[in-house]
């Protein structure tokens, strides 16, 4: 069985998310300086880049697991950005930063052009799938208001060269599939060159028919030899699409968690998944005229954000503010009385994280109960590293929208009495953890 257009649709609006990570960041300007440096995620360059100390490693491989018959077939998206060097030339073809006219200004910068690459579906044995992306130039010529031309913009993009490699073996019960993904290009002879020829916010979305794929993060019981087998490099497999849907995997260069998804409310991409929409929203909106003019002449992206914020009428500002959902982990003890808001003095009073309790399977989890650790349903990458191993409580609380959180420290962790000494705890939820002594209370 495989993914259906609407699972499919959820899964490729992460991914694109993904793609364009770390772009082009607020205030969207060539000018500022966090857009200097940019292809943060995903970059995998030409042969011996890294070697060299011209680039990234050229290439990310996955292992993941999966169950399926001798008929099961995959289909692999390779997807990455095209890096695009627009240059902005005077008339005589000189090349210059940038050129001005009465109501516009172009400058030169690099732009990006997205590449998909489909191989399969394919049975599951060991294939290579080499490919290339033939390079570009393309002019365009600049106009005035009168229509008189001014200058032009050239173009380019090196042309790309890369393979897929998938192999299969049995452990435990299981396929386990690995996948590489390769950028063959020759040897880069300078930094810009190594850009212009690598795969940027490299990615894959995979579909499997005749089979399932299995998380890495919340595996069946009987698959953890497999899943402690598989290796990661400069990637994280994750289940995509809606909650309960196997058949579409995501290879993302950003650790996420199993069935990532895109707010409802968002109103569009803008780059920066650290920030909030709604903040964004509001600072594109106290940005100057001048700021906003260059912004759009940086990026024809930029422009679509500039003026995605200017649409915003007060209905839309308002739905990117948040939502509030109900929160189905145990309740700290003692819980406020009822009419006690959380900013009252008498909040602060009625609670202590340093002797409160909360319930897990029954038992009362509190201040030097030893736990171990599963975590499961959060992006964090530092919260897969303490995967199964054991911990002791140190504090309780609960926020104010009546999450519960667990702040630990590692058994195992040579410095665990100076993290708690001042302070710095690993918090997790109550379905997080698996109390380790006492007796159900």
């Amino acid at each position: 069985m495989s993914a259906d257009i609407a699972a499919r649709a959820a899964a490729r609006a992460v991914a694109d998310a993904v793609l364009y990570e770390g772009y082009l960041l607020y205030p969207y300007r060539a000018s500022a300086r966090k857009n200097v440096c940019r292809w943060q995620f995903g970059v995998l360059g030409p042969e011996r880049a890294a070697a060299d100390g011209l680039g990234e490693d050229s290439e990310l491989a996955t292992q993941f697991p999966v169950t399926a018959g001798e008929s099961a077939r995959i289909s692999v998206a390779v997807r990455f950005l095209h890096r695009q060097r627009r240059t902005v030339r005077s008339p005589d073809g000189t090349p210059v930063a940038e050129l001005h006219t009465a109501g516009r200004s172009w400058l030169s910068w690099d732009e990006a052009v997205e590449q998909e690459h489909d191989i399969g579906p394919i049975p599951l044995v060991h294939s290579v799938f080499p490919f290339t992306i033939p390079g570009a130039e393309e002019t365009e010529a600049i106009s005035d208001d009168a229509g008189g031309v001014v200058g032009s913009m050239l173009r380019t993009r090196e042309p790309l060269r890369g393979e897929l490699e998938l192999s299969v073996d049995i452990i435990g019960g299981y396929r386990r599939v690995s996948i590489v993904l390769r950028n063959t290009g020759a040897a880069a002879t300078d930094p810009d060159d190594a850009l212009a020829r690598s795969l940027l916010g490299a990615h894959l979305i995979l579909e499997l028919d005749g089979g399932r794929f299995h998380s890495l993060t919340d595996p069946p019981a009987d698959a953890a030899a497999v899943v402690e087998s598989c290796c990661q490099h400069r990637c994280f497999p994750v289940l995509a699409g809606p909650p309960g849907q196997q058949e579409l995997l995501l290879v993302s260069p950003i650790i996420l968690y199993d069935h990532p998804e895109i707010a409802p409310q968002s109103q569009g991409p803008l780059f920066d998944s650290t920030e909030i929409d709604e903040i964004l929203a509001l600072r594109v909106l106290t940005m100057t005229d001048d700021e906003k003019r260059e912004a759009r002449a940086t990026d024809p992206l930029a422009a679509e954000i500039i003026d995605r914020c200017e649409r915003l009428d007060a209905e839309r500002q308002e739905s990117l503010h948040g939502v509030l959902r109900e929160d189905p982990s145990p309740r700290v003890l003692p819980t406020l009385e009822d009419g006690v808001d959380w900013w009252d003095p008498l909040a602060d009073s009625a609670v202590a994280p340093d002797t409160d309790a909360v319930a897990v399977a029954g038992v009362l989890v509190r201040k030097g109960s030893r736990v171990r650790l599963h975590p499961g349903r959060r992006a964090d990458a530092q919260d897969l590293f303490y995967a199964g191993r054991t911990a002791r409580v140190v504090t309780v609380h609960e926020d104010v929208d009546g999450g519960v959180h667990v702040g630990v420290v590692a058994e195992d962790d040579p410095a665990a009495e100076l993290h708690e000494w001042y302070g710095r705890y690993l918090y997790f939820a109550p379905d997080e953890i698996e109390p380790l002594d006492g007796s159900p209370e």
